[in-house]
């Protein structure tokens, strides 16, 4: 419930503590939504961008990439794992048996198999921002000396931002919001507040912690909800809200002290978002017809990949979803393995990416959207004593689809057992170079960190020639 003004003769003074806590639970949703500025985007902006939407799914936890895109049919079976493969679109190329309809639509994909890195953390640090140099003791949680995240960095330079949508969200919520954490990678870090996310609201989840839960590997349990703008509830709706805007001078005299540099920012951004009519017809799915939704799949990561085609097609520029969902929406898979991915992870990635594919093809949009499947690591090629793999950041795997990318093409090769690559290593620095690069901006321009100091935007990394057009 949010209750705000109180009484209509209440003074500014008036507000108390608990309406002041309750209408700021609005602020941390649309937090330093990127307003409208007059910075150019100078030299960092380069000619040709292919690409003018961008949407990433960051499968995280790490999936296994022997037993999706790389499988060693031909390893021993404490390698191999359980599962057979079927062949591809592509001659020659074969994946998990799991994934029938990405095996059928591989000619739509760039597989690249040599992503390679140094970052053994669950965070999306490393996949959002490109540096692999963290550590869980100092970079785990989010932090304003962070590096910032693509989309950050993109809407910094004058790329992707939002006027009456925001440029730049993330679905279904915050990273770690299933365990009260927020996990470093999408925010703005040393650019500031101002280039985070938008983040939705996954209200299948109460922020509890569950990482403790008995379902944790079990297949079993549904991932149900979708993601939503923020909710409004009790006696104050959203046209209420819009007659009483009194309520900003009200709030600037009490909250400015918690935060006087962006307080500004985000509380305009809690008004124009609540209030656009385009933002909210953007998030509501229910708009869509009931058969396209079951393509995608009626679970949270389903339908948070329906609603990143919504808002791309609506204008955001930047959508990410983070499949963090605790009890067992995550592939950290050290137990029981093959069962979770049977089970739950592979039939959700299989359905809702080709359904997503298919979806901006038919609309025409996929030439000009960049798909981006990866997540935070591979998984050990050897299966441990509980069914599991464990962590593995030196092979993972990454997606490429749309927005300027070769389709039909598998990149970089591993050795026999999946453990290394044998040629074309790609980094974490590479794959967000590509982004840069596909979206028109400059793979090689810094920005200044929290000391001022001009830091490489791609880490080191450069464009992955091998799957561009």
């Amino acid at each position: 419930m949010l209750r705000v003004l109180g009484h209509p003769s209440a003074a500014a003074d008036g507000v108390t503590r608990r309406d002041l806590l309750r209408a700021g639970m609005l602020l941390p949703w649309t937090a330093a939504v990127p307003a409208a500025s007059s910075r150019a985007a100078g030299t960092a902006a380069v000619q040709g961008k292919t690409a003018k939407a961008v949407i990433l799914l960051d499968l995280f936890g790490g999936p296994s990439h022997i037993d999706t895109f790389d499988p060693k049919p031909d390893a021993p079976p404490e390698i191999r794992g359980e599962f057979a493969t079927v062949p591809t679109r592509l001659p020659g190329v074969r994946v998990c048996e799991h994934l029938p309809k990405l095996a059928a639509r591989l000619d739509r994909l760039a597989v690249v198999r040599s992503v390679t890195h140094k970052y053994n953390s669950h965070n999306p640090y490393g996949v959002m921002t490109g540096f692999d140099g963290g550590h869980d003791q100092t970079d785990y949680h989010a932090k304003p000396t962070n590096h910032p995240s693509v989309p950050s960095v993109c809407q910094y330079l004058g790329v992707g931002r939002g006027t009456d949508l925001p440029g730049y969200v993330m679905l279904p919520a915050y990273p770690g919001y299933t365990q009260g954490l927020r996990r470093a990678g999408p925010y703005g870090g040393y650019l500031g507040p101002k280039w985070d996310p938008v983040f939705s609201t996954a209200d299948a989840h109460n922020g509890a912690d569950t990482s403790v839960s008995k379902d944790f590997y079990n297949p079993n349990v549904p991932l149900v909800g979708e993601p939503r703008l923020p909710k409004v509830g009790g006696d104050l709706t959203l046209d209420a809200l819009n007659d009483r805007r009194t309520l900003v001078q009200q709030l600037d005299t009490h909250a400015a002290h918690f935060d006087t540099r962006h307080h500004a920012t985000r509380r305009d951004a809690a008004f124009d978002l609540l209030l656009s009519p385009k933002a909210k017809s953007a998030f509501d799915l229910a708009r869509e017809p009931a058969k396209l939704r079951d393509r995608y799949g009626a679970d949270l990561f389903g339908q948070s990949v329906l609603l990143a085609r919504r808002l791309v097609e609506a204008g955001v520029t930047f959508v990410t979803i983070h499949t963090e969902a605790k009890p067992n929406g995550h592939w950290d898979t050290h137990d029981n393995n093959f069962n979770m991915l049977k089970g739950l992870l592979l039939p959700f990635l299989d359905r809702a990416l080709s359904a997503l594919l298919d979806d901006l093809g038919d609309r025409g949009l996929l030439a000009e959207t960049l798909v981006v499947v990866t997540g935070d690591m591979g998984r050990t090629p050897k299966v441990n004593a509980r069914a599991g793999r464990d962590h593995w950041p030196a092979c993972g795997f990454c997606l490429f689809a749309g927005g300027g990318t070769r389709p039909g093409v598998v990149h970089g090769t591993t050795d026999k057992i999946a453990a290394y690559p044998t040629d074309h290593p790609v980094s974490a620095g590479d794959l967000v170079s590509t982004v840069y690069h596909l979206v028109g901006v400059d793979p090689e321009a810094t920005v200044p960190d929290h000391t001022g100091r001009p830091t490489h935007i791609s880490h080191g990394g450069r464009p992955i020639r091998g799957i561009l057009k």
